[in-house]
């Protein structure tokens, strides 16, 4: 499986704003432009977060834990829309409410993005997509603890959950 590169995203301002927009490769291209993501950190009632494995075939971070959900906003698509549809997706999961934590710009050699940061408590059931991920389980905040710098999670799941969680 591959990322389709073709697929087309809101280019936005520090604000949220759609100024424009270009294909999934022009975004990963090194060409900086800032496009909108959706992240969901997801806890359980015991405060265990859950975390996704990324696949192997994945464009960026391949084989490493992320969080839960994330995703791009689809041209057109607000991030409450995009993070209910990602959700949805990744994790099977329907019915959630999510806290809005935050928004900050990820910025890397590759990429931009404008990212909205959410959280849930849930305690159903999750179905991770077999096409999406390589599976995902619960993490205890020890755990994720002992993972960080050690290359076993992404660098943007690791300072985000420093930024807002720890």
């Amino acid at each position: 499986m591959k990322d389709n590169e073709q697929e087309i995203f809101p280019i936005v301002d520090e604000e949220g704003r759609v100024v424009g927009k270009a294909t999934r490769g022009e975004c990963h291209s090194g060409s900086r432009l800032l496009h909108p993501v959706v992240h969901l950190h997801v806890f359980n009632a015991q405060g265990d977060v859950y975390l996704q494995k990324r696949p192997e075939w994945k464009d960026i971070q391949p084989g490493k834990w992320d969080t839960a959900v994330g995703g791009h906003s689809d041209d057109g698509e607000t991030p409450e829309d995009a993070l209910k549809r990602e959700v949805r997706e990744e994790l099977g999961i329907t019915e959630f409410t999510p806290e809005f934590i935050g928004k900050y710009v990820f910025d890397s050699q590759r990429e931009r993005e404008l990212v909205y940061v959410h959280r849930t408590i849930y305690d159903g059931e999750i179905r991770p997509s077999k096409e999406e991920l390589d599976g995902g389980r619960f993490w205890s905040i020890q755990e994720i603890r002992e993972a960080m710098g050690k290359g076993i999670l992404t660098p943007n799941f690791e300072s985000e959950f420093k930024r807002f969680f720890l």
